[in-house]
């Protein structure tokens, strides 16, 4: 199956990375303007292979797993503002009150399977989200891949989150146990067999339908925010193509375009990531019946640490992704521009 949806990617309209030669003299079309040297860089793989989605993948395990082991401090707070609101009143306080009951290592609690479980989920949602964007614009065609790049951001996002939350799942289910219930175990090796023993498999899988709830959404909204930001920045703010511009500037445009797509993704999906929180504290607990128990105002516990953490964290992963692919020299298309074909039959249409 998967072999030929390698095949069938490898003509995506997404694919503007052929190398060009230039044999005018010092390589200057117009006077004053020499070839960019992103037209002439040499790749290690070919766009759409499987060597090239392999590596995305990898790009996606080091920028999610690193971002979200780094920031297990505020996750676990923020975990526990949603469970217990009325102990935890608030990201301060939340710290205060978490170091005086257990001290500062207590804070570190969760760090095992947050690592293992978003590395897992980044190299499905990275790998994946290149595999069905380019899979999804081959489908559509040059000119429809460009007027509905959005939706297609959308779709493919979605997609790739599908499998990332279950790679994910069973290790979110350890992690929030271990960070909000009190007298669990405080180990992955410890708190897994508990789990399994417990409740079965179903124990690690029970948050999936939630976790879809709020990952799929954040994903959407990170990838296609991303996607148009970057885009718009390198149209109506940065001062030069981003053929011009070096690798270390463009990477500070990939950070920012980050940035705010976490903001957004945020506020998104905190709904449902406080569901998911509380599901898996409370063991026989629904998602209809923990939505209904919170009320309106009890799912939005929590926002404000969410938003610095995932604002944050989706501007690094971005930046790790980025500078990956840069790295192990990896093919980057440029953001997308209107067909020749279309712009003709544009101004057909106007004349």
């Amino acid at each position: 199956m998967f072999s030929g949806l390698w095949e069938a990617a490898k003509n995506s309209p997404f694919r503007r990375t052929t190398e060009a030669h230039c044999d005018a003299p010092q390589k200057e079309l117009v006077a004053g303007r020499s070839i960019s040297a992103a037209n002439t860089e040499q790749y290690s793989c070919e766009y759409g292979s499987t060597k090239y989605y392999a590596l995305c993948g990898f790009g996606g395990l080091l920028s999610c797993g690193i971002t979200h082991t780094a920031v297990v401090p505020l996750d676990l707070v923020k975990c526990r503002i949603q469970v217990d609101p009325a102990k935890y009143k608030g990201i301060i306080n939340g710290f205060k009150v978490s170091v005086a009951e257990e001290g500062v290592r207590s804070l570190a609690k969760g760090w095992a399977p947050t690592c293992i479980g978003y590395s897992m989920q980044g190299v499905c949602k990275f790998g994946f989200y290149e595999v069905f964007k380019i899979l999804y614009s081959n489908m559509l065609g040059e000119e429809r891949t460009y007027l509905y790049r959005t939706s297609l951001y959308l779709a493919a996002s979605a997609s790739a989150e599908f499998f990332a939350d279950i790679a994910l799942s069973p290790m979110e289910a350890v992690k929030v146990r271990i960070q909000t219930m009190p007298g669990f175990v405080s180990t992955l090796r410890a708190g897994a067999p508990i789990i399994y023993k417990q409740e079965g498999l179903w124990g690690f899988y029970k948050g999936v339908v939630p976790l879809w709830c709020r990952q799929i959404p954040y994903t959407m909204m990170k990838f296609a925010c991303f996607e148009r930001t970057v885009e718009a920045l390198y149209q109506y703010v940065v001062p030069k193509p981003r053929d011009q511009c070096t690798k270390s500037e463009q990477l500070v445009v990939t950070f920012a375009a980050g940035y705010i797509a976490g903001v957004f993704c945020a506020i998104v999906s905190h709904p449902a990531d406080t569901i998911v929180s509380k599901l898996n504290q409370d063991k026989g607990s629904t998602a209809m019946g923990v939505a209904k128990k919170l009320g309106m105002a009890g799912l939005w516990k929590g926002l404000f640490p969410r938003i610095i953490m995932i604002g944050t964290l989706t501007a690094l992963q971005w930046f790790i992704y980025d500078a990956v692919k840069v790295t192990l020299g990896l093919p980057r298309p440029p953001p997308p521009s209107m067909p020749e074909s279309l712009r003709l039959k544009l101004e057909a249409k106007q004349a």
